[in-house]
């Protein structure tokens, strides 16, 4: 009987899996649910009642200056010292111009597939990640916590063949899972677009990003699914892999930006994971420096900027793989199975 696929029915028969993977499901499909029910599809009259809104505010604020106008020259003939209150000239108090108010500031919210759809890939990620992790920590600590990576052991004497296939298994399971539901999260919001929003300029390029967007999601999902196996493995416990994710977090990340912050030290968002793995998803992060600088040719102040980048992100989890992954297969080959 072929290892891998009796790992692999192994995995699907687990109801910790079942029930992990259809919870993260639930969240996906209530995400797309909540998506639906807070926008709208926008017509003529909506857009007629938006301006209508712009123009009642903006002679709303027209009122409100002229008003202050006249307490100010009152104020200015009585002699009455304004404390700062109104300008030395009470003529310099004008409204705001018309053209500040803006009808699409007081249309209700709708979705447009082309410019939001992207930003929708970043919490699938994310959800189908964290149960990629879990499940995989699952997977493996449970055979080391009783005791049934021993017996498979002296039916498959070989370690590194059998750690590698059961990993191999997982990762096939999770991608069996994720790419028909990334094709779902598609077809969903583009459902959401066509009945509450817009499908308006979907062109190749942007179909070719929102593609791409979403292989970098589905290889997150694989790269936390392998770590969460392989800290799991290293410690031969589910607890390892979700103690040490939690120590990570807490401790090296929440700690880790405190203290950054409070020594000071410039672009501390570069030295925290979250800060890469949006960098990954998103292709470019981009960091700002306000206690920095740049003098323009209008006068004004612009910040310095710190670009993080999808392909530094890449090569920070590929060394964060290879490392943990590398450690629990170093582990296995040395340490005594009993």
């Amino acid at each position: 009987m072929s290892l891998f696929r009796t790992e692999l029915r192994r995995l699907t028969k687990r109801r910790f899996t079942r029930y992990m993977t259809l919870l993260g499901l639930l969240v996906l499909a209530a995400v797309v649910i909540g998506v639906f029910f807070s926008n709208q599809k926008l017509d003529a009259g909506q857009y007629a009642k938006a301006e209508q809104q712009a123009e009642q505010q903006y002679q709303m604020q027209v009122r409100d200056t002229e008003q202050q106008r006249a307490n100010c020259e009152r104020d200015k003939a009585a002699g009455t010292p304004s404390d700062g209150r109104y300008p030395s000239d009470c003529s310099e108090m004008m409204p705001v111009p018309r053209e500040e108010f803006q009808a699409q500031w007081y249309l209700p919210s709708t979705f447009d597939f082309r410019d939001t759809f992207d930003e929708t890939l970043i919490p699938f990620a994310a959800i189908l990640a964290l149960v990629g992790f879990v499940v995989g920590a699952s997977f493996i600590g449970a055979e080391w916590s009783t005791g049934g990576m021993m017996n498979l052991l002296l039916w498959r004497p070989k370690r590194l063949t059998v750690l590698l296939t059961k990993l191999a298994a997982l990762l096939t399971g999770m991608l069996a899972v994720t790419l028909p539901a990334a094709v779902l999260w598609f077809a969903g919001f583009w459902a959401v677009a066509t009945f509450r929003g817009s499908t308006e300029k979907m062109t190749s390029g942007a179909w070719q990003s929102f593609v791409l967007t979403g292989v970098r999601g589905v290889v997150l999902v694989l790269v936390l699914t392998t770590i969460g196996f392989a800290l799991a493995s290293l410690g031969r416990h589910t607890a390892m892999a979700l103690g040490g994710v939690v120590a990570v977090m807490v401790v090296g990340q929440f700690g880790l930006g405190i203290l950054l912050d409070m020594a000071g030290v410039r672009w501390a968002e570069a030295f925290l994971l979250p800060t890469y793995m949006l960098a990954w998803m998103t292709k470019t992060i981009t960091l700002q420096d306000w206690d920095s600088c740049n003098a323009t040719f209008s006068g004004s102040c612009e910040p310095e900027t710190l670009d993080i980048t999808w392909q530094q992100s890449s090569v920070l989890l590929s060394v964060t793989v290879v490392v943990i992954l590398g450690a629990a297969l170093w582990v296995m080959r040395r340490r005594d199975i009993s």
